[in-house]
């Protein structure tokens, strides 16, 4: 069999590393001899995720635009035509049969470059509403993967697949996991436990309600597993108890999701497929600080088929107590979100992805 290789693209949060790694991994099951590139943005999180899945990855000079004016911006058209060289030497040297990207600063110019030298690529959009990058990108794409329907407006009908995002593997079977994951986190099994989830780099409001709400939350004797992220974990680890567990990252989450109850959430496109496939009642609080508004969008997509609760921030002061408690109080409720999220997973998408790719290079 012929000995393919891979060059992969998705960085800056988890939420686009991961799919690019449970891509990799099923391109890896079914090619064992191939070979694999990750592209990124140099001091981003996946210079250290991307080698600690097994994986070689090298950085591009590039970041994203600031909403004010700094120097960071002044200096962006050198990093990107330093990263736009860079990605062409490193396309040359390594002579992919396809570049994947999955959103991310560094899949821009990497992408840019592979369909402009002739090289095989594919888009894999996560978001209801895709980003400026990716509908540039897409007019030279050969193929993109789509999480959402009706996405026909942003992207060419004959290009497009709907395949859903990529998530671990290990978060598709999770039912038989809760008692390892009581004794993992050291939880009283007799407590409701809340998961409170920021993203990889936490998310301050949510982070500043949870801080507000702690004392009333443990009066209704529930514990929390609090993770709040990386850039404000100094702030919050005081908050440390039997009954509270401040965490920066977690690193099992198929454990983290076994052992919870009832999820508040950042509605970014990678978590909320996560949550559909965990099947747990969610509270999504969507952050108003990202491009188009996506994250609204997409917990919105979750929440008109009565699969999810979704609050704005604005809300958060006046309405999050009652919401919370009477979720908490109504068994019938959880069930119904529960049911109903989990019949919008897309639990086969990375191997829908894969197959797309796998179609792709053979025909070329």
């Amino acid at each position: 069999m012929r000995q393919y290789k891979f060059i992969l693209s998705g960085g800056g949060t988890g939420g686009h590393i991961y799919p690019a790694i449970a891509i990799a991994n099923e391109l890896k099951l079914r090619f064992p001899d191939a070979e694999f590139l990750f592209v990124g943005s140099k001091d981003k999180m996946e210079m250290q995720k991307v080698p600690q899945a097994g994986f070689q990855i090298k950085g591009l000079w590039i970041a994203g635009l600031q909403r004010k004016i700094t120097l960071q911006n002044l200096i962006f058209p050198l990093k990107l035509g330093d990263s736009l060289w860079k990605a062409k030497k490193i396309i040359r040297e390594f002579n992919p049969d396809v570049v994947i990207g999955t959103g991310g600063f560094a899949s821009g110019p990497l992408l840019k470059m592979a369909s402009m030298m002739g090289f095989p690529t594919v888009i894999q959009e996560q978001n209801s509403y895709p980003g400026i990058t990716n509908k540039l990108l897409s007019k030279k794409a050969d193929i993109i993967c789509v999480a959402y329907e009706n996405l026909e407006r942003f992207f060419s009908k004959e290009k497009m697949v709907v395949t859903g995002n990529p998530v671990r593997k290990d978060l598709i079977e999770i039912e038989d996991k809760r008692e390892a994951a009581i004794d993992y986190f050291n939880l009283n099994g007799n407590k409701k436990t809340l998961l409170v989830l920021g993203g990889s780099l936490g998310a301050r409001r949510i982070n500043q309600l949870i801080e507000k709400e702690l004392e009333n939350i443990q009066n209704q004797n529930v514990q929390i597993i609090w993770q709040c992220g990386k850039l404000y974990f100094e702030d919050y680890k005081k908050y440390n108890s039997n009954a509270v567990q401040v965490i920066a990252f977690i690193e099992r989450m198929d454990l983290v999701y076994a052992a919870s109850d009832i999820i508040i959430s950042r509605a970014g496109a990678s978590s909320v497929s996560e949550l559909a496939i965990v099947g747990k009642p969610v509270i999504f609080i969507p952050s108003p600080n990202v491009a188009e508004d996506h994250q609204t969008k997409n917990a919105k997509a979750i929440v008109d088929k009565k699969g999810a609760l979704l609050m704005k921030e604005s809300e958060l002061e006046t309405e999050f107590s009652l919401v919370f408690e009477a979720l908490l109080k109504d068994k019938g409720k959880q069930s119904q979100l529960s049911e109903n999220i989990k019949r919008l997973a897309m639990p086969e998408a990375t191997q829908k992805i894969a197959d797309e790719i796998v179609k792709l290079i053979r025909n070329k």
